[in-house]
């Protein structure tokens, strides 16, 4: 492999303790780095059954999934990776370019990887960025995923946030370096769960990195433009042959649910779920959506 950008961030204490005690947990989760063509991905891996490919959003890790990954470990092999440059996974360079270029970057590695441990069929599950590039993967057809859950997924409408626009803009790695953590959390609060201050530290740490990851911003910056309609591939959800999740948060500050509404009714399989929550009801409420992701990823819930 040639040409890549190495990962340049290290465990934080948060991120320790959590990969600790997934490893010590009932269905034990290990890490591994999978090379692809393109890049070296980190992976959380545990669990047995049919596989289960998480997908998080900009800026996050695997590890962001870990309220989780315990209960869904328990029904499948649940298969956690850090998308391209961020995380502790590597990344190819970004040149520059437009809304196709970015999307490349990020989905490009993830395909290769999922061809390469067989894993084409797997149900793939993402969150915002991670939702678009499940998106593009199933619309590519090389590999055939079972299923899809898109959670507040990125790319599927034309409307971002003004709000969010300036926030990803600034960007949030800059801002934790800039303001600190007190200032920080004051901006990108924990959610209030039992989990929610150790996912907050985990977030904190996945942001200050040294370099700000230059490649991985750069490439998501160019998905978006700072003002205007955003490009989309609602034209072509329609092409989607696999059956959906499509789960969204009514208060999304990101995404506005009217997007999910309207991509879940372009899918041909799709069925909506709107939740009293934000743009990550994975992670502020998971005792709710938990249930809603196993019954729907549960090979009886196979038509």
């Amino acid at each position: 492999m040639t040409n890549v950008h190495a990962v340049v961030s290290r465990l934080g204490p948060a991120e320790r303790a959590i990969l600790e005690e997934l490893a010590a947990g009932e269905a034990p989760f290990a890490v591994h780095r999978r090379a692809a063509l393109s890049a070296t991905l980190r992976t959380l891996e545990g669990g047995s059954g049919p596989p289960v490919v998480l997908l998080h959003g900009r800026g996050n890790a695997a590890t962001t999934w870990f309220p989780l990954l315990p209960g869904l470990a328990r029904r499948h092999r649940v298969i956690a990776l850090d998308l391209p440059g961020f995380g502790h996974a590597s990344s190819p360079p970004f040149a520059g370019g437009g809304f196709e270029d970015g999307l490349r970057f990020f989905a490009d590695p993830v395909e290769e990887l999922l061809l390469e441990m067989d894993l084409g069929d797997a149900a793939l599950v993402g969150h915002s960025l991670g939702g678009l590039v499940a998106v593009e993967i199933a619309l590519r057809r090389r590999a055939r995923p079972r299923k899809l859950a898109l959670i507040g997924a990125m790319g599927v409408g034309p409307v971002m946030t003004a709000r969010s626009r300036a926030y990803f803009r600034a960007p949030p790695e800059r801002l934790v370096r800039v303001l600190g953590a007190a200032l920080f959390r004051r901006i990108h609060p924990p959610p209030p769960t039992p989990l929610g201050e150790l996912l907050g530290a985990l977030h904190r740490e996945l942001y200050a990195v040294p370099d700000g990851r230059v490649a991985p911003v750069a490439a998501f910056n160019a998905l978006f433009p700072a003002f205007g309609p955003v490009p989309h591939r609602l034209a072509r959800l329609g092409e989607i042959d696999a059956e959906t999740l499509v789960l969204w948060g009514e208060r999304d500050d990101v995404f506005p649910a009217p997007i999910g509404i309207a991509a879940a009714a372009a899918i041909p399989r799709a069925a909506l779920r709107v939740v009293p929550l934000g743009h990550a009801p994975h992670l502020e409420n998971p005792a709710l959506v938990l249930p809603e992701l196993t019954a729907f990823l549960s090979p009886s819930a196979d038509r």
